[in-house]
């Protein structure tokens, strides 16, 4: 129901699985994170304090598990069924961010994706799955993305998935050390009455959540 929100909660589709982030998850993270330095860095939210740091992953994970809780936050990770097993591997990560309730329903949706497993629709999969179990699951009303103007891997997840550009906004969000523009983009539920998976596969299977 619309202004409830069940933590912790996990989204399937296939191969891939949107799970919470946990402190567990450290050894994992580290490593992805570390070999994908270079791809991710220019993409980063940095602090803008002077000499401010960026958290430490048990920070970063309480926090975010805080928010969850308060119905603010969905901190997921991206992980794939790893072949021939029943193990899933990581592969990046989702964070649906800004849920507000009442007359506005709406959050914000950002995400990774493992420089390995760029082009193969992870990241869109990902995105339209985090963006159902919001609408369906939720009952929100709108998800916005915003997205570097550079950042031209990312622009293409959400033209396959048909978010709405909405337009620049100036010095938006300060990214590995600067204050820096991006573009706006939106979807309605009403836009997608039939799911966002469902319009981005042609399959019927919709995502399931538990």
């Amino acid at each position: 129901m619309a202004g409830q929100l069940r933590w912790p909660v996990t989204v399937s589709w296939g191969e891939l699985r949107l799970r919470p982030l946990t402190r567990g998850d450290r050894r994992e993270w580290d490593a992805v994170r570390g070999r994908n330095r270079d791809w991710l860095d220019p993409w980063e939210a940095t602090n803008p304090a002077p000499g401010g740091r960026p958290p430490t992953f048990g920070q970063f994970v309480r926090t975010l598990d805080q928010q969850a809780r308060q119905g603010t936050a969905l901190p997921f990770l991206i992980t794939e069924r790893v072949p021939g097993t029943e193990q899933f591997g990581l592969v990046g990560q989702l964070t649906v961010s800004g849920i507000a309730w009442g007359s506005f329903l709406s959050a914000s949706l950002g995400y990774w994706v493992d420089r390995d497993q760029a082009g193969r629709g992870v990241a869109p999969m990902a995105v339209a799955m985090a963006t159902d179990y919001c609408f369906q699951g939720l009952g929100l009303h709108r998800m916005e993305i915003n997205i570097r103007p550079e950042n031209t891997k990312s622009l293409r997840v959400v033209e396959k998935l048909g978010f709405r550009d909405e337009g620049l906004r100036k010095d938006f969000l300060h990214i590995d050390g600067r204050w820096t523009d991006h573009r706006s983009f939106a979807l309605t539920a009403p836009e997608v009455p039939e799911g966002l998976v469902r319009r981005f596969t042609g399959s019927d299977r919709p995502a399931v959540w538990r």
